[in-house]
């Protein structure tokens, strides 16, 4: 199969040359493997266009009427500095094609050329970019430092989360991720980019409360040199970073009014301008966001624009908090285990029974983040195979001590200890619910009321 087939591969392409036939021509031929194109006969086209868009590669002709074509390569590459520049030319020399390598061109090619040498050069240059955007991927996914993310559970509202985001993840649909803090939005959000047609090109991260007003703006969309107090030269911002990929916008709920509009637009046109000019760019980039707030409380209180609620709730995907999933805290608990087992140099056989039912019926109000803090600390403190009780931090422990039938403790003591190992034996909450003979609305709150 030709690599440019492939849509992991489509590269945005810009075309500067005088001859008409030649633009034509050629962009039919990169049209048809499936890339995007734009054509100019000039410079001033040219970079008119590098500044409002990014491209991958650029074919650009050694001589453009009265004007030389090398001259062009430091602007478009200060605009673009990842795009990859291959002269064309009718009058190819030694000279010429050294001159252009030393200016920062990635090929030189005569005039005429077949379809199959275009195809072999735009082939080269996609394994190229998405070399470049994998090593950018990985190197983000290092500094986080996390375990295997866990797409399987027996919760039913996990199941049907899991399901939804592999469904939409082929299309490019904004999606809304919403759920408590801590219940793995952003490893959802990464996964539905993995699995989408975009995997091979950047997925990026904007956390909105933890930026200020000018600060989260300049990430998002960029800025120019002097365009404020410490912008000290020019910033593309993650709209430009991740083009072609994915941005996950965390914590939707937090972003400033003044920036909504902005990131409205966005949405439906694809267009920006950064800030300190004016030039409007557009990107091919999907967003995905998250919030662990009620946006429809936003709107009624002002706080959230209506608009840009129902374009970002195109397909939502809630998450459930980790005490409706106890069967899933085993499974993920062990995953992490052996994670934090490997970073610390250490072998784990698993969790003694104490520990996986002081696990199970803990009510873990930080959800999937404070399951990882604890395991975390267990693997460091333990120096046996096994993770027993004596490992986890008291704050886990159950408060009650056990007790049977007949002890000289109170009915609440009682009920308290009952509801927990019922919990901790049942399958699912519906089940505890069940054989305590009370229903789910009764049982969740006496799990609130008792810190389950």
């Amino acid at each position: 199969m030709n690599l440019n087939d492939d849509k992991t591969n489509k590269l945005n392409i810009l075309i500067v040359d005088d001859e008409i036939n030649i633009r034509k021509t050629l962009s039919v031929c990169l049209e048809s493997r499936g890339h995007r194109v734009i054509a100019v006969s000039n410079a001033v086209d040219a970079i008119s266009e590098a500044d409002r868009q990014f491209f991958d590669l650029a074919f650009v002709d050694l001589r453009l009427g009265t004007s030389d074509g090398l001259e062009l390569l430091p602007t478009l590459l200060a605009l673009c500095p990842w795009l990859k520049i291959v002269i064309i030319t009718a009058y190819a020399s030694l000279d010429s094609a050294v001159q252009a390598m030393k200016l920062g061109a990635t090929d030189y090619i005569a005039k005429p050329f077949t379809p199959e040498h275009v195809g072999l050069v735009t082939g080269r240059v996609a394994s190229v970019r998405s070399m470049e955007q994998r090593i950018a991927t990985l190197k983000e996914d290092l500094e986080r430092s996390h375990p295997r993310e866990v797409f399987s559970s027996s919760h039913q509202g996990m199941q049907r989360a899991i399901e939804l985001a592999k469904r939409v993840a082929p299309s490019d649909a904004v999606v809304l991720l919403s759920g408590p803090s801590g219940t793995g939005k952003t490893v959802l959000a990464r996964a539905i980019h993995t699995w989408s047609h975009r995997a091979a090109k950047p997925f990026g991260v904007i956390s909105c409360p933890t930026l200020n007003l000018e600060l989260l703006e300049s990430e998002l969309f960029g800025h120019a040199k002097g365009s404020f107090t410490g912008a000290l030269r020019d910033y593309a911002g993650r709209v430009a970073a991740c083009e072609g990929g994915t941005l996950f916008l965390d914590e939707i709920g937090d972003l400033p009014m003044s920036i909504q509009p902005k990131l409205l637009r966005f949405l439906q046109d694809h267009e920006y301008e950064c800030i300190g000019d004016q030039q409007t760019r557009k990107a091919d980039v999907r967003v995905i966001a998250a919030t662990n707030t009620d946006l429809e409380k936003g709107l009624r209180e002002g706080r959230f624009r209506e608009d840009l609620y129902y374009r970002l709730n195109v397909i939502q995907i809630d998450l459930p908090p980790l005490a409706d999933r106890p069967d899933d805290v085993e499974l993920l608990a062990r995953e992490m285990l052996r994670f934090f087992g490997a970073q610390n140099h250490k072998v784990f056989s698993g969790f003694s029974e104490d520990a996986l039912s002081a696990l199970r019926n803990y009510s873990w109000p930080g959800n999937i983040r404070e399951l990882r803090n604890i395991i975390e600390r267990a693997a460091i403190l333990s120096t046996n195979e096994i993770i027993g009780r004596e490992h986890l931090p008291d704050s886990i422990i159950p408060r009650t001590p056990p007790v049977q039938l007949g002890s000289p403790l109170s009915l609440k003591v009682m009920e308290e200890n009952h509801i927990r190992r019922v919990i901790a034996s049942a399958k699912s909450l519906q089940e505890a619910a069940d054989i305590l003979g009370i229903d789910q609305a009764t049982l969740w709150r006496k799990r609130k009321e008792y810190g389950i």
